[in-house]
């Protein structure tokens, strides 16, 4: 494993616009930067990553451990996706103050609305310690021994790593276990909801456009950091003041045009660039299918209730777009990789791979790679399937079942240890509450009856008319008792009583099958990894995507998704219009909104055409964990917000094509033009530095604490 540093340093590249990739920000010096400037880039790798002074890294924040955003003005105002702050939004709305409706907009600091469990955590520093973590590891080791030892080094580096009381530290793999990097970060927990528009406006198109262009989608929300009397992380305070950043972004007025470069700046969250072929074909022709079908009958009954309450729809708003959300990835997910053929290709390059192997005489050491993946996933794919299905039911579509999943994990932890009884207790009491806020018994009931026979058991419905658990007030009452009068109660209630079995199954044998067979995939792609970087060091290589800060650059482009088709890449607020369906949940249009088009009262947020932006496409290698990642222009400056892929283009968490992989971005001047013309809220444009890069505007590089407002 530790030859992989030696290596790292004598590969190769062609700089030559290449796209893809998802890059260490810390790294970019030299062999990055070059591309990024042969692409278009002004900047130069210390103006994204300075340890010393601040850089752009200081104004982009994990939000809540799941999607990106950007500080944009001197008083922590942040930017993410509407879909990121959602639920929040979502948390505050009510059928009196339907915030997913009409929108909301703070006036000034005091309107601003908390949210309890919200975070956003900044990375102050990146550090190589794959010397410290990997230290002792030997070939001959098991694996299980080997993480052991992994886990032991990581922890000690942990403890004696300096940092500032606030700040925390954390280590993660890259390149399947190669490497090892450690971070230092800053959570700050005292974050409030600022501003939204309405969902015909940040979720326009709803599913129906989801994954696809061209895209009319004011995608975003706004949220603001609060800090200490020393600017540094607390707890929600009164007191707290607005955070003052190290950096915030300076936004463009000139927008974009094809060819203009961008860098999409965020905390990707999981790809699999580097899975064999049989892998690929397992997950794309076995794996998704079962899983989609699965959603899909769980959103038939969901999107029907939406549409014909408002009650459901506010409590299932937040479900409904999770749940479709991977439903329709997977869908174009397969169609991507059958369209490139990228199966076969992958193919071709083991191919090669095996011709390296024979040519530097590495056969022994590394030939039997690929013959045991096609042994292990043969075993593997359909305990994968199972697993994974009854995830999918048990705790993504059905709440019953996962009522009834937390029951059973709080049953055995009494079973084993009947002393934790009150711990017990409040663990399943909030779990039990935090999804009674948000449940219909008529809605879930259907969902069951949908889903359950593709899971392929017995389907009871009458376990709804006999169980507790279907109300909030009877099914805490299965807590009232002592340990044994607790299990005792759960187990003669009708739903736990179906539900147990197949969960016992899922614990004792589903479960325990798929660690023991996954286990020897994962050190097997480890070992393949530190192959393919030994065989073939002339290829491109870049760690997968894991939940830390990234940078992928590429440029603005549009494209031919089939024959005769060509999609230009930018889209424009006509195209919301031309879509506009009076009453339709999706294509609904704000009376306000069309009142403004009409008008053409678009202020100072229009392109050279004089329309007004909405979306724009970039090759940008994106994933999930991108969402509200900023896309920046070559100086520096904010002109997007990236929230989607294209269809075809989601294969890239396993097969980035600059063919037809494209991520979409909110244009900022679309974000501007609802904020001040739609929302009136023209108190957050005077927070921001607004700039013309392309005018040579002189106050372009003013993003740092004591840039003017313009």
């Amino acid at each position: 494993m530790r030859f992989f540093k030696i290596l790292f340093f004598f590969v190769v590249f062609q700089v030559s616009a290449q796209q893809g990739g998802m890059w260490i920000p810390s790294l970019l010096e030299g062999m990055n930067e070059d591309e990024m400037q042969s692409l278009g880039s002004k900047l130069t790798a210390q103006d994204i990553y300075d340890v010393n002074n601040s850089s752009l890294k200081d104004a982009i924040g994990h939000f809540n451990g799941g999607c990106t955003s950007e500080v944009i003005s001197d008083q922590g105002l942040v930017l993410t996706n509407h879909h990121c702050g959602f639920s929040q939004i979502q948390s505050h709305s009510s059928l009196e103050n339907d915030y997913l409706k009409d929108g909301f907009w703070a006036m000034n600091l005091e309107d601003e609305l908390p949210n309890e469990g919200l975070f956003i955590e900044f990375i102050v520093s990146i550090h190589d310690v794959s010397d410290v973590v990997l230290k002792g590891i030997t070939a001959n080791m098991t694996e299980t021994e080997k993480q052991s030892l992994i886990s032991k080094n990581s922890n000690a580096a942990l403890k004696t790593w300096p940092k500032e009381t606030w700040q925390d530290v954390k280590t993660k793999a890259f390149y399947e276990g190669n490497q090892y990097f450690l971070f230092v970060t800053e959570r700050f927990e005292d974050i409030r909801l600022v501003g939204a528009p309405p969902t015909s406006i940040g979720k326009f198109g709803s599913d129906t456009d989801n994954w696809v262009f061209p895209r009319h989608t004011g995608d975003f929300s706004m949220f603001r950091i609060y800090a200490d009397a020393n600017n540094r992380p607390a707890k929600y305070s009164k007191d707290n003041k607005p955070y003052t950043p190290k950096h915030f972004l300076p936004i463009s007025l000139d927008g974009v045009e094809e060819g203009d470069f961008t860098m999409v700046f965020g905390f990707p969250g999981t790809t699999s660039e580097y899975l064999p072929a049989v892998a690929i074909e397992h997950i794309t022709e076995e794996f998704n299918p079962t899983n989609i079908a699965i959603r899909e009958a769980a959103l038939q009954v969901i999107d029907e209730k939406m549409k014909t309450s408002d009650d459901v729809r506010i409590k299932y708003a937040s479900k409904q777009a999770r749940i479709a959300n991977a439903w329709k990835k997977w869908i174009g997910e397969n169609l991507g990789i059958k369209k490139t053929n990228a199966v076969e290709k992958r193919r071709e390059f083991e191919a090669t791979f095996t011709k390296a192997l024979k040519e530097k005489g590495l056969e022994d050491k590394y030939g039997h790679i690929l013959p045991e993946f096609d042994k292990l996933y043969k075993d593997f794919a359909p305990i994968n399937i199972k697993r994974r299905n009854f995830i999918e039911v048990f705790f993504t579509t059905n709440e019953l079942m996962q009522m009834t999943f937390r029951a059973y994990q709080i049953e055995q932890a009494l079973i084993e240890n009947p002393a934790i009884l009150e711990n017990a207790k409040a663990s399943l009491t909030g779990t039990l509450k935090g999804i009674h806020k948000n449940y219909d018994v008529d809605v879930d009931k259907g969902v069951y009856l949908n889903v359950m026979p593709l899971y392929g058991k017995e389907v009871d419905a009458t376990i709804y008319d006999k169980t507790a658990f279907t109300h909030l007030d009877s099914a805490l009452k299965l807590l009232d008792g002592d340990a044994d009068t607790v299990i005792k109660n759960l187990n003669n209630d009708a739903a736990y009583a179906y539900a147990k079995p197949k969960i016992t199954e899922f614990f004792d044998s589903i479960n325990k099958d798929y660690e023991a067979m996954n286990t020897p995939i994962t050190a097997l792609q480890t070992e393949y990894m530190t192959a393919l970087m030994e065989t073939l060091p002339n290829e491109r290589y870049f760690p997968d995507a894991n939940s830390t800060l990234r940078v992928t650059y590429g440029q603005v482009r549009g494209y031919s998704p089939r024959d005769a088709v060509y999609y230009n890449p930018v889209s424009y607020l006509d195209g919301v219009i031309e879509k506009y369906i009076p009453g339709d949940y999706e294509f609904d249009v704000p009376q306000k909104l069309i009142e403004l088009y009409e008008a053409k009262d678009y202020g100072q947020y229009v392109d050279s055409n004089g329309k007004v932006p909405v979306c724009f496409l970039g090759t940008n290698h994106t994933t999930g964990g991108n969402s509200g990642s900023p896309a920046i222009d070559a100086e520096g400056n904010l002109v997007g917000l990236n929230f989607d892929r294209v269809w075809e283009g989601t294969m890239s968490d396993m097969n980035y094509d600059s063919e037809i992989c494209r991520n979409i971005m909110v244009d900022l001047r679309y974000v501007l033009f609802i904020v001040d013309k739609y929302a009136g809220a023209q108190h957050l444009i005077d927070e921001m530095t607004l700039v013309h890069p392309k005018k040579n505007d002189s106050k372009k590089k003013k993003g740092r604490r004591k840039s003017k407002k313009k």
